[in-house]
């Protein structure tokens, strides 16, 4: 078996895993690559968002996590089980739990388009520090609403209970197959979230940027800048995330030991 690490450089702890992981894999006979492509397993090691751009390394490779960070919806793996998940990995005695994810583009007003990259978690408007931003949502061809707002979170199941469950979206069962919309401070009543079918696109245009603020793109969290005048279209990504799980938990159990 070959594994890729993704790990979060900054953390202490992640570093020190790494290298309890290193001689786990070593005495198991596990290979250690450098490229994911060749990876047979991607083992992220850090907090969920390290598990994010894991995600997006992974290219369909099942991503096992070893949690670095704090509540770990992602991450399972306890770094003091690093031995028993690498013998659960070659003794097959894990099961996969297949994700979603979502991508997009933004068209800008001259007509250059820009490449939203594939998101585990969400794609979210989301304006600067002051002012507000002004857009008019679209699904499939019609309008829902025009927005004067913070932004809008357009999230997967697994990222409900991220930005989208801190807005007062809903938790939705991670594996189910739908996209979830949720204005952030919307000055309007339609202040609700609005639940999608999984082949719905979305069109977000940017009217009107108030108080000469600025506005960007969120791809789980990584910005891309969008000005008035500016489409945004996201819909569901071919790409899926492919999670490693040693131990079945029911969702209702893994969001009651979260939540507390």
């Amino acid at each position: 078996m070959k594994i890729f690490i993704n790990i979060d450089k900054n953390k202490e702890l992640a570093l020190s895993t790494k290298n309890k992981l290193l001689d786990t894999c070593n005495e198991l006979g596990i290979t250690i690559c450098d490229n994911p492509k060749e990876a047979d397993v991607i083992c992220s090691i850090g907090g969920d968002g390290t598990f994010l751009e894991s995600s997006r390394l992974s290219k369909g490779c099942p991503t096992i996590g070893i949690n670095c960070g704090t509540l770990g919806y992602l991450t399972d793996v306890d770094p003091k089980d690093i031995k028993k998940a690498m013998e659960g990995l070659l003794n097959n005695k894990y099961y996969i739990e297949e994700r979603m994810m979502l991508e997009g583009e933004v068209i800008k007003e001259n007509g250059e388009i820009i490449k939203i990259p594939p998101a585990l978690n969400d794609i979210a408007v989301s304006k600067n520090t002051f002012g507000v931003v002004r857009f008019d949502t679209i699904v499939d061809g019609k309008l829902i609403n025009s927005y004067t707002a913070d932004g809008i979170i357009l999230c997967t199941p697994t990222g409900s209970t991220a930005y989208n469950l801190s807005c007062g979206g809903p938790i939705v069962d991670p594996t189910a197959n739908i996209i979830t919309i949720t204005p952030i401070a919307p000055h309007t009543v339609l202040n609700r979230s609005v639940v999608l079918s999984d082949n719905s696109i979305v069109e977000i245009n940017i009217t009107e940027l108030r108080n000469h603020t600025s506005s960007y793109v969120l791809y789980d969290g990584r910005p891309i800048e969008v000005k008035a005048g500016d489409k945004i279209r996201i819909y569901k990504s071919e790409q899926i995330t492919k999670i490693i799980k040693l131990n079945w938990q029911s969702f209702i159990e893994n969001i009651r030991k979260k939540i507390h």
